[in-house]
């Protein structure tokens, strides 16, 4: 039986449909890092009711991207860089597997969207806003768990690609504006053209260079950055 065009989506999806936005919002720092809110904030931010609001907090926090404060609400995890550094580096014996794995067993159709992607990446390489680069690296991810064909990956992965975003977003938009994506989007385009011809070991290395250059990051924002892009209950009060 045919669902009614007017009737409400499943409530997985709106679970997802949550998620995602959340997701979005703390990648750019719409909500900032160490901010405290209440479950109907989020709601009221995101247009989601509060079973699947619930639920996408639950996992944001087991993701340990959202804080449960007992008596003082929800925070948005605030960003240490010493404790991202470290993960960063899980990720990257993390990626080589998963870029192995999709290298080896990705399809004709999958193949054909990783070069659909890079093809993008090229057309739109020039002035390209790290928000637009940052669906498509949602997709670029996506599809290399995919091509994997290992579901678990996703649950183990996505957490730690979120914390890169963040990490990459406060960089390219707060740090290093002059900067552009030209050593990202190569980096990405490597990983892309060896996965699509099957070259196993150019494709590792490539995504080797890209953690590489994520981990540079780390020792640019060591350095007299303002302390409250990490943390925003550190922003320092106006003089008298």
């Amino acid at each position: 039986m045919n669902r009614r065009p007017n009737a409400a989506p499943p409530r997985a999806n709106l679970s997802d449909l949550a998620y995602d936005r959340l997701e979005d919002m703390i990648v750019s720092c719409a909500l900032r890092p160490g901010r405290f809110l209440a479950l109907q904030d989020l709601q009221e931010m995101t247009g989601v009711g509060r079973t699947p609001i619930h639920q996408a907090v639950s996992r944001l926090a087991a993701d340990t991207l959202i804080l449960i404060r007992p008596r003082h609400g929800l925070q948005i995890a605030p960003i240490d860089l010493a404790r991202e550094r470290t993960l960063l580096h899980l990720r990257r014996d993390m990626e080589r597997f998963v870029v192995r794995l999709a290298t080896e067993r990705s399809g004709a159709s999958q193949r054909n969207q990783f070069l659909h992607i890079a093809r993008l990446l090229r057309t739109k390489a020039r002035g390209l806003p790290i928000s637009e680069f940052n669906r498509l690296d949602r997709r670029i991810d996506d599809l290399m768990i995919a091509a994997a064909g290992e579901p678990f990956l996703e649950s183990t992965l996505r957490p730690l690609h979120t914390i890169s975003r963040r990490i990459g977003w406060i960089y390219h938009s707060r740090v290093r504006t002059d900067e552009g994506l030209g050593q990202t989007l190569l980096s990405h385009l490597a990983i892309l053209d060896a996965v699509a011809a099957s070259r196993v070991k150019d494709a590792v290395a490539a995504s080797d260079r890209l953690i590489g250059f994520m981990d540079s990051m780390f020792d640019v924002l060591g350095r007299g950055i303002d302390p409250s892009l990490f943390d925003c209950n550190l922003d320092m009060p106006a003089s008298a």
